[in-house]
């Protein structure tokens, strides 16, 4: 999937106007740089467009351990977006991210995650 296609998935899917769906995809995605480990957020950006790659830059080589409703605010926080929206918002990014890696990947996204994500998507 192109930058663009994820763009317009994500906006319909949230739903927020295209600008700000750039916003909260990378919000989304810097804040899963720091909920998962190096490497993987590594294997996760290679598999993605070049604008989304640089957002999953990770911080430290290790995962910071935090559930969904911290990675709620801190999407919240990154994309302006009011709590609820910042939710749906992370559920469209995750559930377009799921789609443009593949199953496959997205199950190596999830292993590093608490249960409540699965959910979520």
């Amino acid at each position: 999937m192109d930058y663009a296609a994820f763009l317009g998935t994500v906006s319909q899917r949230a739903p927020v106007p295209r600008d700000k769906a750039e916003d909260l995809t990378r919000a989304t995605l810097e804040t899963l740089a720091e909920r998962l480990t190096r490497s993987e957020a590594d294997d996760l950006a290679s598999e993605l467009p070049n604008p989304m790659r640089e957002s999953l830059i990770s911080p430290t080589p290790q995962a910071e351990g935090f559930g969904l409703d911290e990675f709620v605010s801190r999407v919240g926080r990154r994309s302006g977006l009011a709590p609820e929206e910042a939710r749906q918002g992370v559920r469209a990014v995750l559930s377009t991210l799921r789609e443009g890696v593949g199953d496959g990947g997205y199950r190596h996204v999830l292993a590093q995650l608490p249960q409540e994500f699965a959910a979520l998507v």
